[in-house]
């Protein structure tokens, strides 16, 4: 047998679960359409029936009017038309009367009526007798009474008709109200199987995607459920391994790099110090700021290094986040602590104020993230100045403000002030520059739990906003 009958794809199963939905839907719809066209039928041919029996009935006492008008006549005129014309009548009220029998069988009333016709028929036949006027007034008269019964059993015969009829409607409505509710809750049922069944594979396929992304490559990927989304969940497991390989690729290639450039970079700035020490002779003037020189710019050259290796150390850790239950106030509070020596030493006045809230978020690269944003506000303030941190929220998201009332961000910086390594134009007079990485490591880590660092209007000084997302 193919694999592909042994595993349906997504699309052979979702067509199977819309086909079995629809079938069943339809039998039902079918078997409601069957159902009615039967009690269509039955109204009608129980209509047709009542008409019939109500104009027998009616034909049956006409004709008995017309026999006695004309069988009166005859025992008076002797004509023969007159009994012709009571024989024309008898055979249409036998007629109707046989009829009534298919419709009323077994009534009394109808072996009366022809036992009274026959006895008025030979009363005719034999009118010379001084009393055949009395007896055929008497079975005249017994004739319009059963004529008075068979429309009575008539209209009985009718209600019951149309009783039962109407019982068997409501039979019909109950059943197939019965049928349609066993039919929608199995239509309900199967969507819900199959839904359940074809969503718990996209579910693992999502939740791997997430994983992903959020760098957690160490758990394989395996998705159960139709052949193509089988297959898809094996492209994505590979597309984690190859990933996984990548990282450590890039991992090592961090470590080699970082050694590599180090020694090298160790060894001339020792070879720079014992030029200046004098160790290989003594150095004329211009030889020592010659070696000054060097001894600045492979300083300066090492810190680039480290600052290079910090920046993309920070974008491959900012995909591994621990996330936990944090109270983004306390970790204000450590954070000010930690850098307390520095903004003492400029006699700053720091506040960390704000509501008390908890973000599920990873304490350790957020207090990084802050701790750059605080260090850039002590460098850029004044002596005596004061830096404001605080905690707050708006619909759907939490908010950590850094202010400080330095020179502000200049203009034509604002729009690449997170850019690594761009340093703005207003510097603080005096300080050595920094590299310009610090505000880029903290919209890598911000943005890694899906947030965003703004910069605020905050003219004279500078606002620094970390927008969290906040799910109530």
């Amino acid at each position: 047998m193919m694999p592909g009958l042994l595993r349906p794809s997504f699309r052979q199963l979702l067509l199977l679960a819309f086909l079995l939905v629809a079938g069943l839907l339809g039998a039902a719809s079918l078997r409601a359409l069957m159902t009615l066209e039967s009690l269509v039928t039955q109204s009608r041919s129980s209509a047709a029936h009542a008409v019939q029996l109500s104009a027998d009935a009616q034909l049956l006492a006409e004709r008995s009017v017309t026999m006695e008008r004309a069988a009166r006549q005859y025992l008076v005129l002797e004509d023969a038309a007159l009994l012709q014309r009571y024989q024309e009548a008898s055979r249409d009220a036998k007629a109707a009367l046989a009829r009534l029998a298919q419709g009323l069988p077994g009534s009394p009333a109808l072996q009366g009526w022809r036992k009274h016709e026959t006895s008025i028929a030979a009363q005719l036949a034999a009118p010379e007798g001084h009393d055949s006027e009395l007896v055929l007034a008497a079975d005249f008269s017994a004739l319009a009474g059963l004529n008075e019964q068979l429309a009575d059993q008539v209209r009985g015969r009718i209600e019951q008709r149309n009783t039962a009829l109407l019982d068997g409607l409501e039979a019909g409505r109950l059943q197939l109200s019965g049928q349609l509710l066993v039919a929608l809750m199995l239509a309900v049922s199967l969507a819900l199987v199959f839904g359940l069944w074809l969503a718990r594979p996209l579910r693992q396929l999502e939740d791997a995607i997430i994983g992903l992304g959020e760098n957690k490559l160490g758990q394989p990927i395996a998705v159960r459920g139709p052949a193509d989304l089988r297959l898809l969940g094996q492209r994505l497991d590979w597309l984690r391994l190859r990933l996984q390989e990548l990282d450590a690729d890039k991992a090592r290639f961090l470590r080699h790099i970082s050694h590599e450039l180090k020694t090298p970079l160790a060894a001339l700035r020792e070879g720079v110090a014992l030029l200046e020490d004098g160790v290989a002779g003594s150095l004329t003037s211009q030889q020592t700021e010659i070696a000054q020189i060097l001894a600045q710019n492979v300083v300066a050259l090492q810190g680039q290094i480290e600052d290079l290796l910090r920046y993309h150390a920070a974008g491959f850790e900012a995909r591994q986040l621990n996330r936990k239950p944090t109270s983004l106030h306390a970790l204000l509070v450590d954070v000010v602590n930690g850098q307390r020596l520095q903004w003492q030493a400029k006699g700053l006045k720091l506040k960390a104020a704000g509501e008390a809230l908890l973000a599920n978020v990873d304490p350790e690269k957020l207090a990084v993230a802050l701790g750059n944003l605080l260090s850039n506000a002590i460098r850029f303030s004044p002596p005596g100045g004061e830096v404001l941190l605080t905690v707050g929220s708006r619909p759907g998201w939490l908010q950590i403000a850094v202010s400080d009332q330095g020179p502000g961000v200049a203009p034509a910086d604002r729009q690449r002030i997170f850019e690594p390594f761009y340093q703005g134009e207003r510097q603080p007079a005096g300080a050595r520059r920094g590299s310009g990485i610090g505000l880029s490591i903290v919209q890598e880590y911000v943005e890694a739990h899906g947030g965003q660092i703004l910069l605020t209007d905050n003219e004279p000084g500078t606002c620094f906003v970390i927008e969290l997302p906040h799910e109530h």
